[in-house]
């Protein structure tokens, strides 16, 4: 029999979770880790070098995620939102220290879409001074995202598109098996920097297009045949 948990000074967060389709149970979340630079075509537009060698990473705090969309509120401290669409993977078990790539999809619980919105203009003003550009990404509601599909149903086809449209436009498509690196080859990588537990999420990273977002704007991201979702952005006071 477990132990009570112990009484907190204040209140504790309530967890942040992520509907499943199928059950009525939710998924819990423990972190968010993104990936940076690893589609080619977005890295050429923001003028970054693309490596083969090692996956760019950062990180969001699990309470940014905005679970299904609906309204998503404009951050402060910036004139430039970007949306970024991005396949979401979610682990469903514990790695055991260090995961071989032929072993990595294991890990795998299901799959999802988000998106991870950036303060375009002050991730700019960052890299132009060699600082961090954890504010530019760490932000409030800054991942919105989807319901995650068990991998019983959803496999590990990477023959889907990935796509974004605003107002009913198109701005960013992309299938998946053009990612720089795949599912598989990232979570062995986060595997090394990283004990991965059940809960993490991995924000897999966007194609071209990325482009602003002001209030008003509708969005609806998806991964054909998988999994899709919409929301839009409303203008908030502080």
């Amino acid at each position: 029999m477990s132990s009570p948990l112990p009484a907190t000074v204040i209140p504790a967060p309530v967890p942040t979770t992520l509907a499943v389709r199928g059950t009525e149970a939710r998924f819990p979340v423990r972190r968010i880790y993104c990936v940076g630079r690893n589609f080619a075509d977005h890295a050429k537009e923001m003028g970054a070098t693309v490596d083969r060698g090692n996956p760019v990473f950062f990180h969001k705090p699990a309470d940014a995620l905005v679970p299904g969309g609906g309204a998503v509120p404009y951050p402060p401290a910036t004139g430039d939102l970007h949306h970024e669409v991005e396949l979401v993977v979610a682990l469903g078990r514990d790695a055991d220290g260090e995961v071989d790539a032929a072993r990595a999809l294991d890990l795998v619980f299901g799959y999802g879409v988000g998106l991870d919105l950036t303060r375009r203009d002050l991730q700019a003003a960052a890299k132009a001074k060699g600082l961090p550009w954890d504010t530019a990404k760490g932000f409030d509601a800054s991942a919105p995202a989807s319901e995650l599909v068990p991998v019983a149903e959803a496999g590990h086809d990477v023959s889907r598109r990935l796509w974004l449209e605003v107002n009913g436009a198109p701005r960013q498509a992309a299938t998946l098996d053009t990612m720089i690196f795949g599912v598989a080859e990232i979570i062995a990588a986060l595997s090394k920097l990283y004990a991965l537990r059940a809960g993490d999420l991995v924000f897999m990273g966007t194609p071209a297009g990325v482009a602003a977002l002001v209030p008003g704007d509708r969005f609806r991201a998806g991964v054909d045949g998988l999994v899709e979702f919409e929301g839009h952005i409303v203008e908030t006071t502080r």
